[in-house]
């Protein structure tokens, strides 16, 4: 049996952590989850903080998670040129106290979820550390702000060195480096070396150059070309989405957060149950990154079953509101599991 922390941060999480278990002991896989809250949940159950030290050393002595999205506090509104209207975002700052650095996305479609694309089947790799997200921005008069985007060839070098890796293990042949260099000719300048040098230790796999807003147009006229795309904070969180957009929206998504010795895998949507009422919440969003995080289990015969019984209740017309259905959390989850135990 595997042990796994699942980190629980409240609303639909809790209706999207009830369906997988469900489906995972359908599937006759055994998980021993440790479950851990963070961020509103965590609060709201009298934590001091956010993101407990106490879930963060059970995450590391454990070495793999699965998340669901963590949830700001009730009435959190957007920061202002005067400073952050609320503490930082918890899934940002729980990837820095963790030391997380990439962020992978597999996308790929799923049967019965509509697409404008038919076998789209790529990951987008994404460096999670710094960019213009590293968040070093401050008014240098009243109505000028200044944002400065961080680039280290530290952090590139080792960005770029598990991307190869990555994509020989998956077995892909070619890797796009995503940037801008023609305009950023330092900051993505740098960036762009880095992939280069690293490239030349990967000879087998052809290392390709695209500009971020070339890539953006090739991406929703030819997304086939495409294997594994490495893109910054910046790029890769935009890139990310307009991927989901391709295979059918954010529900078709999941994502795998690396760090030395520790693997994150993460829902991408969650919301409170001020805005999805409890019982209607779609449970994909945490389901397809626990396949994933099968996958690397091996049990890739349990991952494959519960992908199948997956686009079978959604090719049947199955759905939650979000996806144009009609079912509850617990209809969606009784059709996936009547198909686990059928076959």
């Amino acid at each position: 049996m595997r042990n796994v922390v699942l980190v629980q941060g409240g609303g639909v999480g809790l209706d999207q952590e009830e369906a997988l278990r469900a489906i995972l002991r359908a599937a006759g896989v055994e998980i021993a989850f440790e479950v851990h809250p963070a961020g509103r949940a965590a609060l709201e159950a009298g934590a001091a903080e956010a993101i407990p030290q106490a879930t963060l050393d059970a995450v590391k002595a454990c070495g793999v998670a699965l998340k669901t999205k963590l949830l700001q506090p009730k009435g959190a509104g957007m920061p202002t040129a005067h400073g952050p209207a609320v503490p930082n975002n918890y899934n940002v700052e729980f990837r820095r106290r963790l030391g997380l650095f990439a962020s992978v996305r597999p996308v790929r479609n799923l049967a019965g979820l509509p697409s404008r694309f038919a076998g789209v089947n790529f990951h987008l790799v994404r460096e999670i550390t710094e960019d213009l997200y590293a968040a070093s921005e401050h008014e240098i008069v009243p109505g000028v702000v200044q944002s400065f985007k961080i680039v280290t060839e530290a952090a590139s070098l080792r960005f770029f060195r598990y991307t190869f890796a990555l994509a020989t293990r998956l077995g892909k042949k070619s890797v796009h480096c995503i940037h801008k260099a023609n305009i950023l000719k330092l900051a993505d300048g740098l960036y762009l070396d880095c992939f280069r040098r690293v490239a030349i230790d990967f000879p087998e796999i052809a290392a390709k150059e695209m500009i971020v807003d070339n890539t953006c147009m090739q991406l929703v006229s030819r997304p086939h070309q495409f294997e594994i795309l490495a893109a910054g904070n910046l790029y890769g969180d935009l890139l990310s989405d307009l991927g989901a957009g391709l295979v059918g929206g954010i529900s078709a998504t999941s994502a795998i957060n690396v760090g030395d010795g520790v693997k994150v895998y993460e829902a991408v949507y969650g919301a409170t149950h001020e805005a999805v009422p409890p019982g209607s919440a779609n449970p994909l969003p945490l389901i397809l990154p626990a396949v994933e995080m099968l996958k690397d289990f091996g049990e890739t015969a349990a991952a494959s079953r519960i992908i199948v019984a997956l686009e079978g209740v959604l090719t049947s017309g199955v759905r939650t509101a979000d996806l144009g259905g009609t079912a509850s959390t617990a209809t969606f989850t009784a059709a996936v599991v009547d198909s686990l135990l059928r076959t």
